[in-house]
């Protein structure tokens, strides 16, 4: 737990820029890119970063 914490603003920013680029494809239809970003940004990313 200690090791991820000198991490939490690259994983913030990595997860806001996924989540971003999820809507962003989102946009120009992609069913199979978009929801993968926004599950990694909103699920994986953004947590970590809030440890």
């Amino acid at each position: 737990m200690h090791a991820l914490r000198k991490y939490r603003n690259l994983f913030l920013i990595v997860g806001l820029a996924a989540i971003v680029a999820g809507y962003v494809f989102l946009g120009y239809g992609s069913i199979s890119l978009a929801p993968v970003l926004l599950v990694l940004g909103y699920c994986v990313l953004v947590p970590m970063a809030l440890l």
